[in-house]
């Protein structure tokens, strides 16, 4: 989603194996254009140092939410946290979750009817692309 306009921009459905969101979202970022300076916003599932090492690879500030209580503590320093763009970040992440609830009720992906990871990416695809269109 985009901070600004919180228009959704990418969507892709993966495997649920507790890796497959936070690979997917440093494909999703692979994709992003512009030579412009770059952020992402994530709850604290994504606070590991591999996926904030992926970010930083990537010429991206990660305004991931910390995760103080995980065992080794928060992979966010103070380079990012000391930023008024990630206290701005931490709030407009959180409307990302609007897409998700419309795309639930509305664009009934809560249970899907289809089968196979390919089906199902094409349905969550154009459920994300209905929503796009209709705050349009």
């Amino acid at each position: 989603m985009e901070n600004r306009t919180g228009l959704v921009v990418a969507a892709v459905v993966t495997q649920a194996d507790g890796y497959g969101e936070r690979s997917a979202a440093l494909a999703m970022l692979d994709t992003v254009p512009g030579g412009h300076r770059k952020t992402i916003g994530a709850d604290e599932g994504y606070d590991t140092r591999d996926f904030i090492a992926g970010c930083r690879q990537r010429g991206v500030t990660p305004h991931v939410a910390s995760h103080k209580t995980r065992w080794g503590g928060s992979a966010i320093d103070g380079r990012t946290t000391r930023h008024a763009g990630y206290a701005a970040s931490q709030i407009a992440r959180k409307r990302i979750e609007e897409h998700f609830g419309w795309a639930k009720t509305v664009g009934r992906i809560r249970q899907t009817v289809y089968r196979g990871l390919r089906r199902v990416d094409q349905h969550f695809k154009l459920t994300m692309t209905a929503r796009v269109m209709s705050q349009a």
